[in-house]
């Protein structure tokens, strides 16, 4: 159980410094006439991304799930998606955020691995929602928490490729 409070301690602290990447960012592109979409639909993401967490905790303790051999190779994969998570938000910079953020009239980032894909850090998290629970045998969360993601992914990617089209300079090239 030990592996599994010093993985939550990690999470944890990794996603508040997260949070305040994009608080920090959001006030940047705000001050230089960004606008903010989606709205209505941050806070379930938020709700769903919290409590994805508390399941978690719940079904490991409640069941008690015991790591295995399998439990590292997950944690190893993990952690190679957070080393394209940190890619991803180091090739946005001041545009990275957890909410739709546009300033308009600018050029989308097409370098490092938006290259090779328009939206890399829905991947993560949805490689996040299947390889965190599976570290621990949390096979309700894992079922539970990736239908939930696939729900808002359905909402949210629509909404931002329509806010990129509508909003930005997608032909210009890399910001």
């Amino acid at each position: 159980m030990t592996f599994f409070y010093l993985f939550l301690c990690l999470i944890v602290a990794q996603r508040l410094t997260e949070l305040w990447i994009a608080r920090r960012n959001e006030q940047w592109m705000k001050e230089k006439g960004a606008r903010e979409f989606g709205q209505s639909h941050y806070p379930l993401m938020i709700l769903v991304h919290c409590s994805f967490f508390i399941f978690l905790v719940l079904e490991v303790l409640l069941l008690n799930k015991q790591l295995t051999g399998l439990s590292y190779i997950f944690f190893t994969l993990f952690l190679m998606a957070q080393l394209v998570r940190i890619w991803i938000i180091a090739t946005l910079g001041k545009y990275w955020n957890t909410k739709i953020i546009v300033l308009p009239n600018t050029s989308l980032v097409a370098k490092g691995p938006y290259k090779y894909m328009k939206h890399p850090n829905y991947l993560i998290v949805t490689i996040e929602f299947i390889l965190i629970p599976l570290m621990f045998h949390a096979y309700y969360t894992l079922i539970l928490f990736s239908l939930l993601n696939m729900v808002i992914l359905r909402v949210r990617i629509p909404l931002e490729e329509k806010v990129l089209r509508e909003w930005t300079n997608q032909e210009d090239g890399i910001i």
